[in-house]
């Protein structure tokens, strides 16, 4: 499997100032690195170390603080996600009925594991336990889309979908 590359912070001086206006808004303010780190993901879309070592230094909080809530809550990411974001359900319907199968082979397919993105950023990788569509096991979600009673034939059909929305460059 290739390096990945997505791995290096490319943050640009546009979003590096919109981080230190919301870290100057909250620097004050007691329990103010939970809305930083809200507001910093939505700017840069996760938290990687760079950006985590602003607000620490932003904030007077020491980076293994910043990391430390950072890593204890599941909203927060510290790697990038993908323009679809793929979850496969793993909760116990879902996995009797094959969900594992079908997460291999989503791994072999993109060329990544889960919690990991695509070199071109088109496609990120996680699980969840379940997504309350039991009935239709085994599923996954591509951003607020639902698949359901998949097999691993479908896949390339289903992704193929969304590579092209990306890549078309039409304004869909």
């Amino acid at each position: 499997m290739a390096k990945k590359t997505q791995d290096v912070f490319k943050g640009t001086i546009a979003q590096e100032r919109k981080l230190k206006e919301v870290i100057a808004a909250h620097k004050e303010q007691p329990g103010g690195l939970m809305p930083v780190l809200q507001q910093a993901q939505e700017i840069y879309g996760y938290l990687p170390i760079e950006v985590q070592t602003m607000i620490a230094e932003g904030l007077g909080l020491s980076l293994s603080d910043v990391y430390g809530v950072a890593t204890f809550y599941s909203q927060f990411s510290l790697s990038p996600k993908g323009e679809n974001r793929i979850s496969v359900c793993l909760g116990t319907a879902c996995y009797v009925k094959g969900a594992d199968k079908i997460l291999a082979a989503l791994e072999e397919k993109l060329g990544i594991k889960v919690g990991e993105c695509t070199d071109d950023g088109i496609f990120s990788l996680d699980s969840t336990r379940c997504i309350g569509a039991c009935g239709l096991a085994p599923v996954m979600m591509i951003n607020d889309d639902v698949y359901g009673k998949l097999t691993v034939e479908q896949l390339d059909d289903i992704l193929k979908k969304y590579k092209s929305s990306k890549k078309s460059g039409g304004d869909e």
